[in-house]
């Protein structure tokens, strides 16, 4: 889902988290074809899948043809080697003879001689994330250890064309660091932000109803057929969980497994779903500082000092400069109730720091929480990379139409009913979003859309214990409609554990190896983080 960067405990990968509404919380190939035949003997006679990428091909309204790389927003060394193209499909497949968009391909060979034939089609995150920015991730993770991974731009992201990014947007994210975050005068800026775009997308010809999961499902349904693939499986995070289940529920054909990590059930996506996922991750934070006896002398009842502060920020917000990288002069930073608690959502990825951050604040230091909350939105990373027009697309037809404000404030309650009702007004991670969707101003997705599910596809279901932004709960319940799933959290690790966690990459390996009897044991044994204590109070 939409989600604020955030700086990230580093281990064999990492993965930086976008900011994608406004105010809300990444070489060339020859052309030809094909030469080989369909099934051709390598010397250790092996019969492997010719390779794809490398042939022209139309098939119904779609035609991928082979060419350069797609562009990136910073270097990816994991593309070197890649076989790259684009597919072309219609805008909008209610309208035929209309508009054609075109959506990078990049696809990074097995790192094996001899590739099993069934590859792995990667489903970014955001909405707005660009797929092939997030190849790295992937190969550092081993994902392509004997298997192909294929990367498409998801319509409206960065290497597509159209990319329906905002860098309004992002600069009014920079820009609201220093403004009160519930307020209505920022909401005013905040929904003219997102008008603004809207109206440069819409000037720009993009057809704005048509970028939404349907479209998008079918689009990866017609990249496998162009690429000639008889069967792949899928591997979707964060926001491309909800596109997965969306898409092998539209479109079943040619999947042999699917692997979702960081889920977002598309039937219970919305406000009332982050202020649960907000509750679960930050408890398993906070209880595993519980339980690490230096952590909690250190820091007692670490949960009502939290949300003790919540209450108090929101009452008095506290004001205070910082420095940030790559900007001279000091940055001004308001801290109020909204802004801390979308702070932890992002923080539990740096989970070591955060009881002592949150101790510092309590002692009127609050400047490491400063940092951090400004540091990600005005770091050059945050800006003109995301596609606020596929954010919008999802949230305004999807998400929005089928939760009350009603609905959604009762979901913050029953999540935190301590905090001020001006806090729970603003959902983490989607603050004004029922005003946005006002001026977004797109129908209403069938209603089927909210469906559940139901599948016999195999399913690897992977959440972290310390996941804030799509809580570990969805796992299990994405699973009961899903005959064939393996369920799995990762203790201790926040969203997105392929990205930070060994076992959760060895267990999404041996997932994809044997789809029904996935190896779990790396899980027996893990331990906490080492939160930091920091100096003692006089």
């Amino acid at each position: 889902m939409t989600l604020d960067r955030a700086p990230r405990r580093r281990r064999r990968t990492a993965r930086q988290l976008h900011a994608t509404s406004a105010g809300v919380a990444t070489g060339l190939l020859v052309t030809g074809l094909l030469t080989t035949p369909a099934h051709a003997e390598h010397g250790n006679g092996t019969t492997i899948a010719a390779r794809i990428g490398t042939a022209t091909r139309t098939v119904g309204d779609a035609r991928f043809v082979p060419g350069p790389c797609p562009k990136t927003a910073d270097p990816v060394p994991a593309l070197k080697g890649a076989r790259c193209g684009t597919l072309t499909v219609p805008e909008n497949r209610s309208r035929p003879h209309g508009r054609t968009i075109t959506l990078g391909v990049a696809i990074v060979p097995a790192a094996t001689s001899t590739p099993k034939p069934d590859p792995i089609v990667w489903l970014a995150g955001g909405p707005g994330d660009d797929a092939v920015g997030e190849a790295g991730m992937a190969v550092d993770g081993g994902l392509n250890r004997d298997r192909d991974v294929i990367f498409m731009s998801q319509r409206g992201t960065y290497s597509a064309e159209p990319a329906l990014t905002c860098p309004n947007i992002d600069r009014f994210n920079a820009r609201a660091v220093g403004l009160v975050y519930g307020a209505p005068s920022t909401e005013r800026l905040h929904v003219e932000a997102t008008r603004t775009c809207r109206q440069q997308l819409a000037g720009r010809g993009a057809d704005l109803s048509a970028y939404n999961d349907t479209e998008s499902a079918a689009d990866y349904a017609d990249l496998r057929v162009a690429l000639g693939i008889d069967q792949w499986n899928v591997f979707g995070i964060s926001y491309g969980t909800h596109l997965a289940l969306i898409y092998m529920r539209q479109h079943p054909q040619g999947i042999r497994s699917v692997g979702i990590d960081g889920i977002l059930p598309p039937s219970t996506a919305g406000s009332a779903l982050t202020w649960s996922s907000a509750r679960q991750g930050f408890d398993g934070l906070f209880k595993a500082c519980a339980e690490q006896p230096a952590c909690n002398l250190r820091y007692p009842n670490l949960s009502a000092t939290f949300e003790r502060l919540v209450r108090k920020l929101e009452a008095h917000p506290v004001t205070t400069t910082v420095t940030v990288p790559g900007h001279p002069q000091p940055v001004k930073v308001v801290l109020d109730g909204g802004a801390l608690v979308n702070w932890l959502t992002s923080a539990t990825h740096v989970a070591p720091g955060v009881p002592r951050s949150l101790d510092e604040l309590a002692h009127g230091k609050p400047q490491r929480i400063a940092e951090q909350w400004a540091g990600g939105k005005l770091s050059p990373q945050a800006v003109g990379r995301v596609a606020h027009g596929l954010s919008y697309g999802i949230f305004c037809s999807e998400w929005v139409p089928y939760e009350s404000r009603a609905e959604a404030l009762r979901g913050g309650r029953a999540a935190f009913p301590s905090f001020p009702r001006s806090v729970l007004a603003q959902a983490p991670q989607l603050p004004f979003l029922r005003q946005d969707c006002h001026v977004w101003n797109v129908p209403a997705a069938p209603r089927s859309i909210r469906d559940v599910t139901r599948s016999d596809i195999p399913t690897l279901a992977l959440s972290g214990g310390f996941d804030s932004q799509t809580g570990a709960a969805n796992g299990p319940y994405v699973a009961r409609t899903l005959s064939r799933a393996t369920v799995v959290t990762v203790p201790y690790e926040p969203h997105v554990v392929f990205a930070t966690s060994h076992c959760a990459q060895e267990i999404t390996a041996s997932f994809f190896d044997n789809p029904t009897a996935p190896n779990t044991g790396c899980l027996t044994g893990l331990k906490p983080p080492r939160f930091e204590t920091g100096p003692g109070r006089a």
